[in-house]
């Protein structure tokens, strides 16, 4: 197979987009990412572009439609993905797809949401609603919020299961509020968040299901956003005046998917996302000790602590201790989630996979702010999941 190497990224930044439309969003992705390396669309030989709510919140379907509006876009082989959460990972794969089937040698991934209106305000219960298309009809019933309910659960049986508290967790969000902080990128970039503050039920923070642990800082935010990312094999490089030495590698890359329903599996061992994980590591001939830079898909701080468990660098059931430890710092063992996290970089849906691929590729290049960069980056493993932990993208990246 190809090598596949990113060419270029770029990201708005995350929180809200006021009264961009669908097509400008789109427009406006492809514009900034082919301006960060000097090219023209016209360069790109392939293209995938993912959501999940364009059609349930922004009434737009058939998005690879709108991509092929831009100039230079037209005619190409360009499709339109959705896998939830895991929508924008998924448009990355799609593009690697494509140029290993011999389609082309460059192109771009390009992931969006739009989840408030033209005001910047938000309809929760519309966007609650929304977000529990992708679970199991069954699991919905009785769920105002689905999404949140769910995952509730989920941390209800992790601490059950391996001894942790709520305060283990909240200290994650504590962590990731404070990196969010020196990103500009991220949409609590301007706010702070003690350990006190988010333990203490008071003001906007409460538990989201009565009798469950889960609180509202425990919680990814609702999140406009775009991210765009032009990946090319060494001969794609050249034709766009690049060489392999000054970008980052995307040497492993899987997918894999468990059975939407949540009932009845090992939700907690993640059975389709270690695999895709393995998969990704072993294409890349990297194992997890190789690794010192990670962005996984904290949607609620219990997958922060999961997902460290995913990726291989603390063993089953002690990712929330990994954190507690110090090691998921910029300076720890491996630094996780240096982005902020979904919990403070914010949760774009359709973005977040490539924002997350995006992220850890700018680490391995040097690039994180100050204070947020990782010293002496080797490699990199990224995590985006889409439902109930159910599909699962998981990359491996090399400098």
């Amino acid at each position: 197979m190809k090598r596949i190497f990113i060419a270029a990224y770029h990201q708005s930044k995350f929180g809200k987009l006021m009264a961009m439309t669908a097509p400008e969003i789109v427009a406006a992705a492809v514009k900034d990412v082919c301006g960060e390396i000097g090219v023209d669309a016209a360069a790109l030989d392939v293209a995938s572009i993912g959501a999940a709510c364009n059609i349930s919140l922004n009434e737009q379907g058939l998005l690879s439609g709108l991509l092929a509006m831009t100039p230079g876009m037209a005619g190409k082989p360009i499709e339109s993905v959705e896998n939830a959460c895991a929508s924008g990972g998924q448009a990355i794969l799609s593009v690697i797809a494509k140029i290993q089937m011999g389609w082309g040698e460059t192109g771009v991934a390009i992931g969006y949401e739009k989840m408030r209106d033209a005001e910047g305000k938000m309809d929760g219960k519309l966007i609650g609603k929304a977000l529990g298309y992708f679970s199991y009809p069954d699991e919905r019933v009785g769920k105002t919020f689905v999404f949140p309910h769910i995952f509730a659960e989920i941390m209800r049986d992790y601490m059950a299961a391996h001894g942790v508290s709520e305060q283990d967790l909240a200290a994650i969000a504590v962590q990731e509020y404070a990196m969010a902080n020196r990103n500009p990128y991220a949409q609590m970039r301007k706010a702070t968040l003690t350990l006190e503050q988010a333990m203490k039920i008071e003001g906007i923070n409460r538990y989201v299901v009565e009798g469950l642990p889960l609180k509202t800082y425990d919680c990814s935010q609702i999140t406009d956003g775009y991210a765009a990312m032009i990946v090319a094999t060494e001969d794609g490089l050249r034709k766009l005046g690049l060489q392999a030495k000054d970008c980052v590698e995307i040497a492993g890359y899987a997918q894999a998917t468990d059975p939407l329903k949540k009932e009845g599996r090992e939700v907690l061992r993640a059975a389709g996302a270690r695999c895709a994980m393995s998969r990704a590591y072993t294409m890349a001939g990297l194992a997890p000790a190789d690794v010192n830079v990670a962005e996984v898909h904290d949607c609620f701080t219990v997958m922060g602590a999961i997902g460290t468990e995913v990726i291989g660098k603390a063993g089953y059931g002690e990712g929330a201790r990994y954190w507690a430890d110090g090691k998921a710092l910029p300076d720890g063992e491996c630094g996780v989630n240096t982005s902020g996290g979904l919990i403070a970089k914010g949760h774009p849906i359709g973005a977040t996979g490539i924002a997350m691929v995006g992220w850890a590729a700018w680490q391995l290049l040097g690039k994180a702010p100050e204070g947020l960069q990782v010293p002496n980056p080797r490699a990199a493993a990224t995590f985006n999941i889409g439902g109930p932990i159910c599909a699962s993208v998981c990359t491996v990246l090399k400098a």
